[in-house]
């Protein structure tokens, strides 16, 4: 299995504050990656980093074997999906937010009108095509903001938080589609969560960031079997 994404010596400083340290972490071809840890562990701090949305103080971040410092923000962010907690959508109808991506990068119009309707049908919300965006439940409009990302095809997508804002039954719903198309495409996913349970249902590996440092990585199951340390061990939940 390939490795998609490098991260060596990575540090992160806020207003002279570091934030984050992470010494070394690596998300192969085809792996979800879920990075736990409380508010303000530097969770969304790293996905921030990775899509060169925030300044390192040092660091190399590696993407399928070249340094992305190597290319422009811009070049470098067309091989990435990136999906916020808050759905970003335009004053525009489902369909148009879906498409936005694809007609910036300036995909010729039957490939666009192929691919929207796609990934409208394979989200269960090719109903809402010409809705206007704004006026969609919460559930909803995450829907089309993951629609718009796969559309795009990504390399590497990047989930920060997308159920966390969700009901109970929107956020169930949503990530057992989510579940069933990432194993589908084998699309190669960094998904940040505070929630445990979410992180080993979607997670080939998890990683737990404590206080802005990476604590523990391994898979769902190793963690939870043998955490690293009493911080590692107080954050699951266990107790002995």
């Amino acid at each position: 299995m390939s490795t998609v994404l490098e991260i060596h010596d990575l540090l992160v400083r806020l207003d002279k504050k570091t934030v984050l340290e992470i010494d070394s972490l690596t998300v192969q071809n085809g792996e979800i990656l879920a990075i736990v840890g409380p508010n303000g562990s530097g969770k969304s701090t790293l996905l921030l980093a990775v899509a060169r949305l925030i300044k390192l103080e040092r660091g190399e971040v590696s993407f399928d074997g070249s340094h992305a410092s190597g290319e422009s923000d811009t070049k470098y962010r067309r091989h990435l999906g990136l999906v916020l907690q808050e759905p970003l959508l335009l004053d525009t109808s489902v369909f148009d937010n879906v498409a936005v991506g694809l007609r910036f990068r300036k995909v010729a119009f039957a490939e666009v009108k192929e691919r929207v309707e796609t990934w409208l049908k394979r989200f269960g919300i090719e109903h809402l095509r010409n809705r206007p965006a704004l006026k969609l439940s919460g559930g909803e409009a995450q829907r089309v903001s993951l629609a718009r990302a796969f559309a795009l095809e990504p390399e590497l997508l990047l989930l920060d938080e997308p159920f966390s804002a969700l009901d109970a039954p929107s956020r169930v719903s949503l990530m057992d589609d989510l579940r069933a198309i990432l194993a589908e495409t084998s699309t190669t996913t960094i998904f940040i969560t505070h929630d445990l349970k979410e992180a080993s249902s979607l997670g080939d590996k998890m990683a737990v960031i404590l206080q802005g440092k990476l604590m523990q990585y391994g898979t769902p199951e190793e963690i939870h079997a043998n955490p690293k340390n009493a911080e590692v061990r107080l954050f699951l939940g266990l107790n002995s």
